[in-house]
């Protein structure tokens, strides 16, 4: 196969995998929104929920859904160029990250098929938490790429770190909304 198209095939692989990145980061955020929406009062609560249910649709049907596709399909055309990358052990370490973000993916699949409905069931804290999934996956699947190499010690350190460190933010933050909340300050 010519590798000349490899260095566009790749390009496009991460141009993908940025939007499809986008759009989860971004549908987790109008989950918490939606949930927030629905301990309002009415009328606010009607107006609100109504859109974000056409925020959740359109984001995941037009960005998440399709980026994901491609991203996929620009990945297996880069290893039909490469086959021998699927040797590499950093490239099984990669490809066991991508395998829970497709988990990932459907789970939120699942949230937004409530989500139209307006019966999420999980908390604006837990989705929070959530949201950092896909954070802890993306940092670990660019330094794979990037490094190329595996180093099991290190990586176990930094997750877990980058793991306590989103941990403690969201904490921080939960207990900053809670004293707003108190004070009779808006939430954020």
């Amino acid at each position: 196969m010519d590798d000349s198209w490899y260095p566009a095939v790749k390009a496009l692989h991460i141009i993908f995998m940025v939007t499809f990145f986008a759009g989860t980061f971004y549908i987790v955020r109008l989950f918490i929104y939606h949930k927030e929406a629905l301990a309002k009062w009415e009328p606010d609560r009607t107006i609100l929920t109504r859109q974000f249910q056409v925020m959740e649709r359109k984001l995941w049907y037009f960005i998440t859904w399709p980026s994901l596709v491609l991203m996929f399909l620009f990945g297996l055309w880069m290893f039909a160029m490469h086959p021998a990358l699927i040797k590499e052990p950093w490239m099984h370490a990669k490809l066991g990250f991508v395998s829970l973000l497709l988990a990932y993916h459907f789970k939120n699949q699942a949230i937004f098929q409530k989500a139209r409905d307006n019966e999420i069931p999980w908390t604006s804290f837990r989705l929070r938490l959530w949201n950092e999934g896909a954070t802890i996956v993306l940092i670990s699947v660019v330094f794979l790429a990037v490094l190329k190499r595996l180093d099991w010690k290190y990586g176990a350190i930094g997750l877990l770190v980058l793991g306590l460190v989103l941990g403690l933010a969201i904490n921080v933050y939960r207990k900053r909304r809670i004293s707003d909340v108190d004070s009779g300050k808006p939430s954020s």
